[in-house]
């Protein structure tokens, strides 16, 4: 049978002796040390995150690095005079003589082309290789003619001479001088049908011609392929020469009295979105026709920058007319984020280095401000982070996902 603990507690005791004694004593006041120093560090560390735990889900808090990382800038808002402006749609596009459709004048058979759409070209530059049997009888023709015409020229001196001297009638020279007028016409005539088949004016006869560029631009259409045969009413390919782009936007008939030459038009292309561009135009033309039954008016565009690559001809665009200006409250665009389909702002609160964010409605746009709805419970000197207001969102969004 085991001896209880009463009864090993004396009997340890005397073994131990007056030595034993003491560290017995340490060991158990080690213990119980041990476990209250566990216990009063589970509730520092309580202590500490508990106002972490409860600070508001709208409240961001960075320390003096984290701000300083961000490169945080305070500010307030500022009264700027913004456009008052129509938001209006519409195209990218290019006057009439812009737009070329180049044809083979003589037609014939296609016997070669490299060109593909999109390619760009110069003025001059052969497009395709025209085959005609024509060709050849064309410049027989020519070449035949050039011969009277210079027997013509011949016999024209020679009946001047006569009629001078008094040898010969004066109707055989007329006769002569009718005849060389003729012919040439005639040549001149010729030689022009060959310019303009693209064919050489005298020399070796060929059966081949070239189709040239009128000027440079882009190919917008190839409408021919190699063997094809063409006419002189075909159009083989079409040109676009984008020196002079415009922009036409659709106006309702409602919102055209508003509308005046010389007001200023900010666009954006479908690709500015994400970098945020905006190009300028400027108002140009009214049409005074209402089109279809949208009941629209075109409104004419010349653009302030035109040797722009990624401008094209049928290009969407998005754009505003300004058609006045008021004075505004406004914030830098970097003091404004947006967030799930909303814009946001953040303002500075207590303790240090704290921030709210605050529902924040926007208004336009222009030259790096927006105009901005003041919420009626915030005073006009409130002060808001102008720059970096995004360091701020995305730390908060980070805290948000952890808890």
């Amino acid at each position: 049978m085991l001896p209880s603990f009463n009864q090993v507690t004396p009997l340890l005791l005397s073994r131990l002796g007056r030595v034993g004694l003491p560290l017995l004593t340490a060991l158990l006041l080690t213990a119980c040390g041990s476990g209250g120093e566990e216990k009063t560090a589970e509730k520092a560390e309580a202590a500490t995150e508990k106002p972490e735990a409860d600070a508001p889900a709208d409240v961001v808090r960075l320390s003096a690095l984290e701000q300083q990382a961000a490169g945080l800038v305070l500010g307030h808002l500022a009264e700027r005079p913004l456009g008052t402006g129509l938001a209006v749609s519409g195209t990218l596009d290019v006057p009439p003589e812009s737009a070329l459709a180049v044809a083979a004048p003589l037609g014939g058979f296609v016997e070669s082309t490299s060109l593909l759409q999109g390619s760009r070209v110069r003025k001059g530059e052969v497009l395709a290789i025209i085959r005609n049997p024509e060709f050849v009888q064309l410049q027989q023709d020519y070449l035949e003619a050039t011969s009277r015409l210079r027997y013509a020229q011949a016999d024209l001196d020679r009946q001047r001479e006569l009629y001078q001297q008094e040898v010969a009638p004066q109707k055989n020279f007329q006769r002569a001088q009718a005849e060389y007028d003729a012919l040439r016409v005639q040549t001149q005539a010729q030689a022009a049908r060959l310019r303009l088949a693209g064919l050489p004016v005298g020399g070796q006869l060929v059966s081949t011609a070239a189709v040239r560029a009128p000027r440079s631009g882009f190919v917008r259409a190839v409408n021919v392929t190699v063997g094809q045969s063409v006419t002189a009413a075909d159009a083989l390919f079409e040109l676009v020469d984008p020196t002079h782009l415009h922009v036409e936007l659709s106006v309702f008939e409602k919102d055209v009295p508003r509308i005046q030459a010389g007001q200023l038009i900010r666009f954006a292309l479908p690709s500015d979105s994400a970098a945020g561009r905006e190009r300028t135009a400027r108002v140009y033309l009214i049409s005074r026709a209402i089109n279809g039954p949208d009941r629209t008016v075109r409104v004419h565009g010349h653009l302030d920058q035109e040797n722009d690559p990624a401008l094209l001809p049928g290009l969407y665009v998005r754009a505003t007319i300004e058609t006045g200006r008021n004075t505004v409250p406004t914030l830098p665009e970097a003091a404004v984020v947006r967030y799930a389909g909303q814009t946001y702002g953040f303002i500075p609160v207590s303790p240090a280095g704290s921030y709210r964010m605050i529902a924040l409605p926007t208004g336009r746009s222009e030259d790096g401000y927006t105009e901005v709805k003041r919420p009626a419970n915030l005073p006009a000197t409130t002060t808001f982070v102008v720059k970096g207001a995004y360091s701020l969102l995305a730390k908060l969004k980070n805290t948000a996902d952890e808890d």
